[in-house]
């Protein structure tokens, strides 16, 4: 495994444990963070505090179906799922989209769709 995917594999098994500490020391200190449609983060400390989104209970659960590298970008696909406050389930899919600089996160775009919001029949 690549020293960049071995950063995404460290990043996603601090989100599930919510180690902010080992989360942050994944970045560089400008780094980006863009969920389109929804948000667009800049900084560690912005960053820092999405890591616990008011919305959601607990640690969230991630499974990394595929990891694709190249120059300097790491595809990561998966699924996560976590507790909303109001009683829900986020059940969702993910492609997070990681460029990286010195081995560390640059920028982020995580495109995410919850799998019940789904009107597919494929």
């Amino acid at each position: 495994m690549t020293k960049n995917k071995q950063t995404i594999q460290k990043y996603m098994e601090a989100f599930m444990a919510s180690d902010h500490e080992k989360i942050l020391s994944c970045l560089i200190e400008d780094v980006t963070w863009e969920v389109p449609g929804m948000f667009r983060l800049s900084g560690k400390e912005a960053f820092d505090k999405e890591i616990e989104n008011d919305n959601f209970i607990g640690s969230p659960t991630i499974q990394i179906i595929r990891m694709t590298e190249e120059n300097n970008i790491v595809i990561a696909e998966g699924a996560v799922q976590c507790k909303i406050k109001n009683g829900n389930l986020l059940d969702a899919v993910f492609c997070d989209v990681f460029h990286m600089q010195n081995e560390k996160i640059k920028h982020l775009t995580s495109y995410l769709m919850n799998k019940s919001n789904s009107t597919s029949t494929l």
